[in-house]
């Protein structure tokens, strides 16, 4: 059964289950983010306890993880939901967005788009952080939803299965070179919270 990152589901259960649905991460996202720790029961363990703490993970073996300014992740993010295959987990932590790739990813991205011919038009991709092998990121709690949380922490697509698919380099690459050469639209008007825009997970690839 498909589901939206924020949807929930009567009668989830295991580790972290009721919480999880309330935010978008399930048993098994939850699960899945912890196999990436070197001690995965203590982790879902310590979630159990305090199911709203952020917890350190280390890249590079069951993801990777590409980290951008906001403004610009987000339109990635649009251009991979409205015209692409979709998105892998995704997150913002203190004003950046996390985007949860295949191991591999942080080593290949930065050599792709310094390949990309940009023409001299001004549109380049901002500096891109790619945490990989050796690297590790702040992940939000299961609990922390769409709802701001302390120091902008929380999920804008939710793990929800022990096997999420996750974009490659190309992908990503794809993704960062329409969002360098998308319009932007200035107005005198503030944006609608783009953060509570729900993505159809059903579309992933």
């Amino acid at each position: 059964m498909s589901r939206t990152p924020y949807e929930t589901f009567p009668g989830d259960s295991g580790a972290l289950g009721d919480l999880g649905d309330a935010a978008g991460v399930t048993s098994d996202g939850a699960a899945w983010l912890a196999s990436a720790g070197t001690y995965p029961r203590s982790t879902l363990a310590f979630w159990e306890e305090r199911p709203d703490a952020p917890v350190v993970l280390p890249c590079g073996t069951v993801f990777d993880v590409v980290n951008t300014p906001a403004i610009f992740g987000r339109r990635m993010l649009d251009r991979l939901w409205d015209e692409g295959p979709g998105s892998g987990p995704v997150a913002v932590f203190r004003g950046r967005m996390l985007l949860f790739a295949a191991p591999g990813t942080a080593a290949r991205l930065p050599s792709l788009l310094g390949w990309e011919e940009w023409g001299g038009r001004g549109e380049a991709v901002p500096p891109l952080l790619c945490h990989g092998t050796g690297d590790a990121v702040t992940v939000p709690a299961p609990g922390a939803g769409p709802s701001p949380a302390p120091a902008g922490t929380r999920w804008l697509v939710a793990p929800d299965t022990r096997h999420p698919w996750l974009p490659g380099p190309e992908i990503l690459l794809w993704a960062a070179v329409r969002a360098a050469r998308s319009t932007v639209r200035i107005s005198i008007f503030p944006p609608a919270d783009q953060d509570a825009k729900v993505y159809d997970v059903s579309r992933r690839r």
